[in-house]
Order: C-alpha cells, then structure tokens, then sequence
C-alpha cells in the first residue's frame, strides 16, 4: 500500500475521496471503480489524525515533513495477537530417570571438553605473540578491541572453535574472530583479524570464515565492521587461498554486492593491511585508520628495499596520516584505537535505522528449568526426550497434526514474545512425517513465520531387504524429497539445531547446512556424518573395513571436528539455547527496521 500512496505522491496524482472509518484498526486499501486503481485509494484507518496529513503529501501541499515520518507513525502501536498455545506438562517422570542421568554424564563429559576448546582458543597465538602484539607493536587484544566498540561490552562470537584440529595444525579462532554486537542499539557483524595468530596472516580456514560472516550480513541485511590487521594470504597454501571462486577474491565481491544492497560497511585499520588485506578499507563505506598503528600498502617497506634499495618507514609509506591527508584512502583520522572505536560508534549512529523501544518486561520464561537440557541432550539416538518445554515462552506449544507422522514433531510457540513454527526430530522421518513437515513449513512460509528446526535424525537409512521394504523406502524417498523441497523454496528465515544426530539424506530435509538456514548450531553432544559411528557395517565388506571406518567416524562425526571445519555456526551449550535463539530471532528481524532497501541508483564508489 505504502508504495501506491508513494506513487500517487511522485506522479501528482490525487486521492479518491474515501472515508475514515474508527471501526477498523489496519488499513483497508480498495481501488476505486470510476479511476485509474493505481492512483485512486480508497484509505480506511482508526488513526482518522493522519488521514489530513496523508492528503495533504500526496496532493503536493505538504511538502515541509518527509512521508516516512507519517508512514512508520502507523506501525507504533502493533502488537501481536495474544497467545493461546496449550502449556507442555513435561516435567520430568522416575521412567526417565536412567536416560536422564546417562545424558546427563554425557552432557557433561562433552562440555568439558567445549570448556577445554574455549580456553584453548582464547590464549590467541600464545604467551609470546601476545606480549609482542600489546608490548612492541603498542596495540589492543581483539577481545578488547571488541568490548570497547559494542554496547556494555557483549557480543555474540561465531564460530570460534573454527581452525582447530586442521592438517595444516591448530589455527585458534581461524586467525579471525567474527560474531554480531549491538552498536548504539543496532546489531552488526563485525570481522576482526586476530594479529596475535602468525601475524594476521590468513589460512582458508580463515578466508572460509570471513566469508561465512559476509553471508550472515548479506542474508539477514546487517551492517558490517571490519577491524583490520592482517599480513596478507599465507603463501605456502596459497592453492587454497587464491585462485578459487569462493575463496580469497570472494571477501571483495560481497562488498561491492553488499554496497549495492544498501547494507552498511565500516572499516577500521588497527594494524598492517599488506597485499589482499588492503581491498578491504578501501572498498568499505566508510574507514578510520589509526595513527603509527595502522598501514595500507600493497608491498611493505622490506619489498620496497627489494626492488628499489631505497629505505621508508611504514608511516611514510602507508600511515594513517598519508592516506588521510594525500590519497584520501580513508575517511577518518585516530590518534589512538580508543578514538578510533569511539569514531566507530558515531559512523554506525548515521545509519538509516529507526529501532522500537526495546521492552524485555513480560516476556514470558519457560515453566522448566533450562539448565535441564544438560540431561535432556540426547547420548544416542534411541535416548530422547522432549525440550520444547524448556524452550518456549511459558513452555506453550501448539501442536501441527499431533496425531500424524508422530515422528515429526510440529507446531508454533513463542520465544521471547518471538512467533515461530518449530520442526522437530522425534524418531525416524517416515512418509506420513515428511508429508506432514512439508505441509508445515509451506504453512509457515505462507504466514510469514520464520522457522526453527530441531534436528536428530537416524544414524542410518533404512535397508531394502524385501520388495515390501523396497516400496515402503520408495514411498519414504518421494515424500522426503517434497519436504526438501518445501524448506528449500520457503522465503522465511530458518535456524537450526542439531540437537543429537545429523546423518544421512534426513538432515537435509531437516535444514542442514547445504539448505542455507540462516544460521545453524550444535550441541556438544552433535554427531554429524554420512552415517553415525557403529552403523558401517552396511558399507563395508570387510570386518577389518567396518572396523578402521568405525574408528574414522568416531572422530570426525564430532562437533568440535565439525565446527573446525566451519560446518556451521559454532557449538553451543544446551542451556544457552534459548538465549541464543532469541538473539538470533532479533538480529533477523532488525532487517525490517531499515528505512531505504532498495536501490535505485549505481552504488556508491570510492575514490
């Protein structure tokens, strides 16, 4: 509607004499019989103030207050319809006592280990690189860095187990922290190169993960700080860094396409920006660069010694004040990082966003304690028990065709205040349930509820011994192949859970990674692989093959071989499930707080 008033306002045209009616609280929005529709509304609100002023825009009359203002005064007072959901009694049962306490240890044996990880990860390059990079090269921890530039110092890290355990050695972090914090109100990922990891340098691992951050901006349309300070592509393995189409070059691209796309881009140089590293300030919106810390160049002073003999300081060369005085590579001059980060925050408060008062009063909690996902994290797949209770606000669910494809579990709840359509694993995906979640996630699409899949499939698919079997499997694949289909064609944001086991042909119809969910997580608990460790015995001839495969599976089915990898978006605990579910619901939806999307003229190019 709002587009046709916009219209009517570009071409002159005038208003249908409607009525106001105090009846109906949305807008109606009619053509009128006897004119052209697309100039002629018929306008019907409660809100009978705005109707005069409305007038006035499109008859040309009013020209002093921008139509926005009129336009977003019509979205304060929405709210969502009251909930109705029927309260999950899942208190846990003494049946369930045994799977209780056996998940349980295994909860806890696996969140060592993700403690383990944690600390090993946040040690950076080391003792020594650490004391270089804060002592000699007078610069701030990344961690720092990051807590001075987000609100109350919180951000949400992605990935951070990224890097670890890889054949060319452990890589903490991938060499690059990225996540999503609030800057003044407003969620943005930010990519930050750790220089205590070899200097900066990046792996693929950590050109994977740069731009895997670049996808999380791209897909929910969140603004972007880079916090550069990197050695350039680190040669030995630059096979792996350069040449393909989703590797280093891809980092260059998505800026330009996300420029295009009116998603925001700041850049802060607090280091070397040598080789490739130097695209990323110059290609961002807008770039603050610090003084005697931070460089641009594509060739360091030892290259120019090389080829010229001639010595230059790194500030002569490619200093903040070269670049900010003469070749206008940057747009804001720091004395220190802290000004630097400070002049941040104000760039980022510019931006065309108008956000709705946050108000966190009467969200509702879950009737169960959440610290009970530890012991309700399913060890295997036969050992599962129901969280939806201690996920959702007020542990409400209403159930999707309960009494249908059993093994599929769907239905809406709320988390934190969140509407949301929920798909959950409960046993094998059979063809009723596959029926049935394709049925779901096209109702969703069609309501514009995002959706949240809970996954925990099968270790493996089932066999064909008999011709009965083989039609029942046939049957199975035909009905699995509509719900991929259905998840993969729905337009609304999706998050994912591998809350157990993530195997085989049912983890893409539960929204794997190859299905672009907006984001995915796993529990440390998650297995993923073709088929789960135990269950090759159908792959192999060999016992000493079942065997050797057996063993290879157990290691890399892990999710912390997973998330090395960046199969996904990092490994979770159970108990911060919810809070990272509600994060994330708000992160997408900020998107639709930003005044101007569409782009009607060639992007903005820097000098």
């Amino acid at each position: 509607m709002y587009s046709c008033l916009l219209r009517g306002l570009r071409t002159k045209g005038r208003l249908c004499p409607g009525y106001v009616s105090s009846q109906s609280p949305l807008w109606n929005v009619d053509p009128c019989a006897h004119r052209r529709p697309e100039r002629c509304l018929h306008l019907r609100t409660s809100a009978g103030n705005l109707w005069q002023p409305l007038a006035h825009i499109l008859s040309g009359q009013a020209k002093q207050l921008p139509v926005a203002a009129y336009l977003m005064s019509t979205s304060v007072h929405r709210r969502r319809l009251p909930s109705a959901f029927p309260v999950l009694d899942e208190a846990l049962q003494p049946i369930h006592n045994d799977v209780f306490e056996a998940n349980l240890r295994n909860s806890q044996a696996c969140q060592e280990r993700y403690i383990e990880y944690m600390e090993k990860v946040k040690k950076g390059g080391g003792e020594n690189a650490v004391k270089r990079h804060t002592q000699r090269n007078k610069k701030m921890l990344v961690t720092d860095r990051l807590r001075m530039l987000f609100d109350d110092g919180y951000y949400f890290e992605l990935s951070p187990f990224a890097g670890m355990g890889l054949p060319y050695g452990d890589i903490p972090s991938a060499g690059c922290l990225t996540g999503i914090g609030k800057i003044n109100g407003l969620w943005c990922v930010f990519i930050a190169n750790d220089a205590t990891v070899s200097g900066g340098t990046a792996y693929p691992i950590t050109v994977k993960k740069q731009l895997r951050a670049q996808d999380v901006a791209i897909q929910n349309r969140l603004p972007c700080v880079y916090l550069v300070d990197s050695g350039g592509a680190f040669l030995p393995l630059q096979s792996e860094i350069f040449p393909d189409k989703n590797q280093g070059g891809r980092t260059f691209y998505n800026e330009a396409i996300m420029s295009a796309m009116k998603i925001p881009q700041v850049s802060v140089v607090c280091g070397s920006c040598t080789a490739g590293g130097a695209y990323i300030p110059t290609m961002a919106e807008e770039t603050v660069m610090v003084h005697r810390i931070g460089t641009i160049f594509l060739g360091g002073p030892p290259l120019v010694k090389a080829a010229t003999g001639e010595e230059v300081s790194p500030e002569n060369l490619g200093g903040a004040t070269l670049h900010a005085e003469v070749s206008g590579c940057v747009d804001h001059f720091a004395s220190v990082e802290k000004e630097a980060y400070e002049t941040t925050r104000n760039i980022i408060s510019t931006l065309n966003f108008e956000l709705p008062e946050e108000d966190e009063a009467g969200v509702e909690e879950p009737l169960h304690s959440v610290e009970e996902l530890m012991g309700l994290a399913p060890r295997d797949y036969e050992h599962s028990l129901e969280i939806l209770s201690r996920l959702t606000d007020g542990s409400k669910f209403q159930e999707f065709k309960a009494r249908y494809g059993t093994t599929l579990v769907t239905g809406f709840a709320r988390i934190s205040r969140h509407q949301v359509g929920i798909v959950a694993s409960n046993g094998a995906l059979t063809h009723n349930a596959s029926l049935k979640g394709s049925h779901f996630v096209q109702l969703c699409d069609q309501r514009d509820i995002p959706l949240i899949f809970l996954q925990n499939t099968v270790p493996m698919p089932e066999l064909t011994l008999s011709q009965t079997q083989a039609e029942t499997n046939a049957n199975r694949l035909k009905a699995q192949g509509s719900m991929m289909s259905a998840v993969a064609c729905a337009s609304v944001p999706k998050i994912t859970i591998v809350i157990g086991g993530c195997h085989g042909a049912e983890s893409y119809a539960m929204c794997g990674r190859s299905f672009d969910p907006n984001f995915l997580f796993l529990w440390p608990n998650a297995r993923v692989s073709l088929v789960a460790p135990g269950h090759s015995a159908a792959l192999a001839q060999e016992e000493e093959d079942v065997e050797k495969i057996n063993k290879r599976l157990e290691k890399e089915s892990s999710a912390f071989f997973s998330s090395g990898r960046l199969w996904d978006d990092g490994v979770i605990l159970p108990q911060d499930t919810r809070k990272v579910l509600s994060d994330c619901l708000k992160i997408i939806k900020q998107q639709e707080y930003q005044l101007s999307k569409e782009k009607i003229r060639t992007p903005l190019l820097r000098m």
